[in-house]
């Protein structure tokens, strides 16, 4: 997934990690590059053997993962 939201990106890491599910969250260093004014987006990546799971514990955080 991704976003521009930080309060939203802390969030969905939250989830992730009482899900006990790993991820990379990307860009961090991109998003800085650029002034912090939103244009790059973050991205949060999880291994495609736990997306299914992933998607399962975003949406009982009523919180979705594009595909």
């Amino acid at each position: 997934m991704r976003s521009n939201d930080l309060v939203y990106l802390s969030f969905v890491r939250h989830v992730l990690e009482e899900a006990d599910i790993g991820y990379v969250q990307l860009d961090d260093h991109m998003s800085a590059l650029e002034g912090s004014i939103g244009v790059l987006p973050r991205r949060i990546m999880v291994a495609s053997e736990l997306i299914e799971r992933a998607r399962l514990a975003l949406g009982n955080a009523s919180l979705t993962i594009n595909k």
